[in-house]
């Protein structure tokens, strides 16, 4: 695409364009990095200016990468989407596989809160829980052998707990 640079995997961008343009037979506009602006009105005051042509430019989001499910529409932008560019990486990550997998119009709130742990697969997450919980305490070592812990999985997901397998990992989260 001509005139854009070069963005990292995942970079949080929008192309922005007008319905006037769009509904003229034109989607001329703009990929905008989201990193590049302070806050909301910073990016929405980009946005005016790269379509100063228009007297009253109704904005259209015409694409997006980088951004969790559910926070950009093709004519509005959540306002936590700004809380969320506040994060670090990793808990970016974090509400995006949350939104993703688990719950699509969940908050930030609701990710961080539900989130349990990233393990290398179910069952580690299993040992590690009853681990925790001190339950594994209560069986004698001689038997520990002999727990099921792809069955307590298995009932984990029936009474509320997701995992999900995102980049080789398997993240839990409970509701």
């Amino acid at each position: 695409m001509t005139g854009t640079t070069k963005t990292e995997k995942n970079e949080p961008r929008v192309y922005v364009g007008t319905y006037g343009k769009y509904n003229n037979g034109s989607i001329k506009g703009a990929w905008l990095n989201l990193a590049d602006y302070a806050d909301k009105d910073a990016f929405y005051s980009a946005c005016a200016e790269l379509h100063k042509d228009e007297s009253d430019p109704e904005l259209m989001f015409q694409d997006h990468e980088g951004i969790p499910e559910g926070m950009i529409s093709e004519s509005s932008i959540e306002d936590e989407l700004w809380e969320w560019l506040a994060l670090g990486d990793g808990e970016r990550e974090l509400v995006a596989v949350y939104r993703e997998h688990v719950d699509a119009s969940g908050s930030i709130e609701d990710a961080q809160d539900s989130y349990q742990g990233t393990f290398e697969s179910e069952e580690d997450w299993a040992e590690s829980f009853l681990d925790d919980t001190g339950i594994l305490k209560e069986v004698p070592e001689s038997l520990r052998g002999y727990i099921d812990y792809e069955k307590y999985v298995r009932d984990a997901g029936y009474n509320g707990t997701s995992f999900v397998r995102h980049e080789g990992k398997v993240w839990v989260f409970n509701q």
